[in-house]
């Protein structure tokens, strides 16, 4: 028997319930893991509250992402072995497959395709920490619109475990990164993060200070997890040929489509999801040397903003939730 998270009804943090559970062996294509440490991710929390994709069932066991050794091989799983340390790359539905595929809890199988070894210096809380912040801003950013040196990318919640990946990213390839944060309270932190300016959108007008720092041009991509109305400000940021990624929709509000200032522009508004590149052997392959050696060379360097026990995964998402954090939350186990 092993722990693991489950809950039976959307809601709040409230609904995380901690059972014993028996977790199959792995099947073909699967590794069994010993979870020592999980990375919270904020679409575990839309999965909980049921506005993301895919709707949840009853029991629901979250979690895309953690690390830990390796257990048990299932049939036709090569270039592993028992007692390996490994990381998961989120790149599945929680509810696509059998329960078992939630990572929430002490042991849990995940398809090899997905399991990777991470560097020897990382802690446990570090290595998962990495793979869902990482690869997200990597895809994004690299993978999508290929971002160079010396091109401007503004990064709306900048504070975030994705939004600081992107900061990082944006400085391993010269780019310029610019931090957007409600309010000033989190500048310094996000400057000592290597942000290049950081705006308080709620204080500061954000069109005004990005085109004053491009000269006029405006950034040409823009990274964004919120949507809403705030799309229409960040559009008339971009450069002439500008890319807006929206990668998340946290705002409640709509989301408008500005093409009074999209068309004559020839900006682009643009969709993504993570699994663009996990679903891709070449890509993810790419994604995960990039990523490796950020981690080798120090250019990419996880900061973590709280740790909590597994018996506090109902304070951990009400912490996520609070927007207090700077960096990731990881639960150990």
């Amino acid at each position: 028997m092993a722990r693991v998270v489950r809950f039976y009804e959307t809601g709040g943090p409230e609904v995380l319930r901690i059972e014993e559970v028996a977790v199959p062996p792995p099947g073909k294509g699967e590794v069994q893991i010993r979870v020592r440490a999980l990375g919270l991710n904020r679409g575990e929390v839309m999965f909980r509250t049921g506005q993301y994709v895919p709707t949840p069932r009853s029991p629901s066991r979250p979690g895309y992402e953690a690390a830990g050794t390796v257990v048990a091989l299932g049939e036709g799983v090569q270039g592993f072995a028992i007692g390996d340390a490994v990381s998961v790359i989120p790149g599945f539905d929680t509810n696509d497959y059998d329960l078992c595929y939630g990572l929430y809890g002490d042991l849990a199988n995940a398809p090899a395709r997905l399991v990777t070894h991470h560097p020897a210096a990382l802690s446990w809380v570090e290595a998962a920490a990495v793979w869902m912040q990482y690869l997200t801003a990597y895809g994004a950013l690299i993978d999508i619109a290929r971002l160079t040196s010396g091109e401007t990318v503004v990064i709306p919640a900048a504070s975030s475990s994705v939004g600081l990946a992107a900061i990082q990213i944006a400085n391993r390839v010269g780019a310029i990164p610019v931090a957007l944060t409600r309010s000033a309270s989190k500048r310094p932190a996000l400057l000592d993060a290597g942000a290049a300016l950081v705006i308080a959108t709620e204080e500061q007008d954000l069109v005004r200070e990005v085109l004053g720092m491009t000269g006029g041009e405006g950034a040409r991509v823009v990274f964004d997890p919120v949507g809403g109305p705030a799309v229409e400000k960040l559009v008339k940021a971009m450069a002439t040929f500008g890319i807006l990624l929206l990668y998340g929709a946290l705002s409640p509000a709509p989301t408008p489509l500005p093409l009074t200032h999209l068309q004559p522009n020839s900006q682009t508004i643009r969709g993504y999801r993570v699994t663009e590149v996990t679903n891709d052997p070449a890509r993810l392959d790419r994604a995960k040397r990039f990523i490796n050696g950020g981690l080798a060379d120090g250019s990419l360097r996880p900061i973590i903003a709280r740790k909590f026990p597994l018996e506090q995964i109902v304070e951990a998402h009400r912490y996520l939730e609070s927007n207090q954090q700077i960096g990731k939350v990881v639960v150990t186990v």
